[in-house]
């Protein structure tokens, strides 16, 4: 096919990743939008075949600290009203829980660093089977509830609620499928006083990306490829 995919990007090395050369072998243009700089308006989030919503450090709820988040959230519940392929990554998860009427909030902890995932039932049925056990990238302190209406699709040991779908167009993850192992340098830069707050070396890291990212990337691509086929066909 031949469409559209925006990007909603919240911190500049939180990018696409590892999903733009998967949406450019699709056919897709992709573009973004930095929100906070940006203009987020729910005709630009219509206009696209695929939106893509990516992580950032800020809580869906701190509207008063960062009042873009409203326009945001705006948007994001026009395009969720109209349909298509939407995903949502961390942050992105969040804000399509909350605009679906799920609580998002503050857990008091953080879960960073490359964790095996445990899929529910219906996470085994979906596309997100390839990761049944599979170490992903987690970099949260937040936790979404399971949308009305919406399937939960995968848990960790701290963190029950790790990814939902809504129908085959939509699909929240908590974790980061879409960070490229060899371009992890960044977030740890951009994080450091996160990471030195949680008491978390980089440098495990770092060792954690180097063992588990080159096989991840690979089950990322195709969890995604998998989902996009179901999304442009629903």
């Amino acid at each position: 096919m031949t469409g559209n995919a925006l990007a909603i990007r919240h911190v500049p090395f939180e990018d696409l990743g590892l999903l733009a050369p998967l949406l450019n072998a699709r056919g897709y243009r992709t573009s973004h939008l930095d929100a906070g700089i940006d203009r987020i308006t729910p005709e630009a989030l219509l206009r696209a075949d695929l939106v893509v919503v990516l992580g950032g450090p800020i809580g869906v709820y701190e509207t008063a600290a960062y009042p873009f988040l409203e326009a945001e959230k705006e948007a994001i519940a026009a395009r969720l009203r109209a349909g298509g392929p939407t995903l949502g990554v961390c942050l992105g998860a969040q804000l399509i829980a909350d605009v679906l009427g799920a609580e998002v909030r503050s857990t008091g902890r953080k879960e960073i660093g490359y964790g095996p995932l445990t899929l529910t039932p219906a996470g085994r049925d979906s596309a997100l089977a390839p990761l049944d056990g599979v170490p992903v990238l987690h970099w949260h302190g937040d936790q979404f509830a399971i949308p009305p209406g919406a399937t939960r699709l995968a848990e960790t040991p701290g963190f029950p609620n790790q990814a939902f779908s809504l129908g085959d167009e939509v699909l929240g993850l908590q974790f980061h499928l879409e960070a490229d192992h060899t371009r992890l340098e960044p977030w740890l830069i951009g994080h450091a006083h996160e990471l030195a707050a949680a008491g978390i070396d980089p440098n495990r890291v770092r060792a954690d990306a180097a063992a588990y990212g080159p096989g991840l990337a690979g089950v990322a691509i195709d969890v995604v490829d998998d989902w996009l086929g179901r999304a442009e066909t629903a």
